[in-house]
């Protein structure tokens, strides 16, 4: 694939949790266009094989490994997988996480008249499932600290490393509707500078990326029709959107290979980038 700016990762081992997901996927193949070899790291062995076999065919180096970021011992089975055949890894991308209906109210805003007459098929904050926003919290906060302890300790002993988070614009500014995800991405930037700060005397840099809104499988039902017109809520994030669009895959190569290049950005860490468009920015006025 064709990147916005060449950095040299050559000898580098990057690992990428979610690599068979739309963004990370595309964050992979950045990767490993700039030299790195890179471990597909995804829930779905198949996914993970497909983005690796796509860099591969490309002329990159890169391995498929199925892992569950929730399991410790899912992830260090990965790690001795991936020191096998690529080495020991360099770069840790954070990027699986998601959402989960059951952590999601269906109005953006609480209506009296909605606690007189409830109905089965709305959802107020009164009504959310905690095994649905611990779900939420522990694939998006757990899913980022577990696989942090598994591969940084590496990193530390040998005294380098670069790990890029992945959290979101809603850490900036919370959504409606979705409490549980805005609050664990916000524990996520949070949780980069605290780690950035720890692991410094180690030579470890720490940073995140927080996107504003790509189309993804996850949110295409949400934002869009069948038809490929947007929905309200589609319409809304475009409204206050600055840039006026949905980000493309392709859009967060840029920030990506920044964080990751020593020689760029070396003196970069504890540093949450927003790549949304001027999302955060807009006060809506």
């Amino acid at each position: 694939m064709a990147v916005p700016l060449t950095v040299d990762l050559a000898g580098k081992v990057a690992f990428v949790t979610g690599g068979g997901g739309v963004l990370c996927s595309t964050m992979c193949k950045a990767l490993a266009e700039c030299g790195a070899a890179v471990a597909v790291a995804d829930l779905s062995q198949e996914m993970a094989d497909k983005t690796a076999a796509e860099i591969n065919a490309a002329g990159g180096k890169a391995i498929g490994v199925a892992g569950n970021v929730l399991e410790r011992e899912s992830l260090e089975a990965g790690r001795k997988i991936v020191e096998e055949q690529l080495g020991p890894v360099d770069i840790l991308i954070n990027g699986a996480g998601g959402n989960h209906p059951k952590g999601t109210t269906s109005m953006p805003f609480l209506e009296q008249e909605a606690l007189k007459n409830a109905a089965e098929s709305v959802v107020t904050f009164f009504d959310l499932d905690p095994a649905g926003i611990q779900f939420v919290f522990n694939l998006n906060f757990l899913g980022t600290l577990l696989p942090c302890q598994v591969f940084a300790r590496g990193m530390a002993e040998r005294g380098g490393g670069c790990i890029i988070n992945v959290s979101s614009m809603n850490a900036f500014k919370p959504l409606t509707k979705i409490p549980a995800y805005s609050g664990a991405k916000a524990a996520v930037s949070n949780f980069t500078q605290w780690l950035a700060v720890h692991l410094s005397h180690c030579g470890i840099r720490v940073n995140a990326i927080a996107p504003g809104f790509f189309l993804t499988k996850q949110n295409e039902r949400l934002l869009t029709n069948e038809d490929g017109s947007l929905t309200d809520r589609g319409k809304t994030i475009v409204g206050h959107t600055p840039l006026g669009h949905f980000g493309k895959p392709e859009d967060l190569t840029g920030a990506l290979l920044w964080l990751v290049s020593d020689a760029a950005a070396g003196f970069v860490t504890g540093t949450v980038i927003p790549v949304d468009g001027g999302f955060s920015a807009f006060s809506g006025v």
